[in-house]
């Protein structure tokens, strides 16, 4: 009968020291999750659940920031992106390469050229359209080489 007394004393005690241990286990585990929850006391699920809704959150806002990019893209391509400029001398002898021709075109290569023809006493301006790298009125050779320097990337 004493055998089993300190028997059970014995079991008794080697209970106590587990419960000890995992006492401290769910210690450490307690100040694990407040850190990891922030220090706020709602349980793991609440949390992890309220992730879930910032993590859509998130995702709905990069998919909003997508579509304005592709709306600036779409405004960009129709913008003046594309320019070129060749000076020259108009009539031969005239010096100084006072006329000039400018390229004005965007992504998709249309929009115009603007060329000014400076002569002794007078000077003209011409402008001409250019659509997808091609001008329904013939260019002059300084107007078509502004333009091919301005669709050269």
């Amino acid at each position: 009968m004493l055998w089993v007394g300190l028997a059970g004393i014995a079991v008794a005690l080697v209970a106590l020291g587990l419960t000890g241990a995992m006492w401290r286990q769910l210690g450490k585990l307690r100040a694990a999750q407040v850190v990891l929850l922030g220090g706020s006391k709602a349980d793991l699920v609440d949390f992890a659940v309220s992730l879930q809704g910032r993590i859509d959150d998130l995702h709905g806002a990069v998919d909003e920031v997508a579509a304005g990019l592709s709306r600036v893209d779409r405004r960009v391509d129709g913008t003046v992106t594309n320019t070129a400029i060749v000076r020259y001398d108009a009539y031969g002898g005239t010096g100084g390469h006072q006329s000039a021709s400018v390229a004005l075109l965007d992504a998709g290569r249309s929009g115009i050229v603007l060329s000014a023809i400076q002569g002794r006493d007078y000077a003209r301006i011409y402008v001409k359209e250019v659509d997808h790298g091609r001008a329904p009125v013939a260019l002059s050779p300084e107007e078509q080489q502004a333009v091919e320097r301005a669709m050269t990337p």
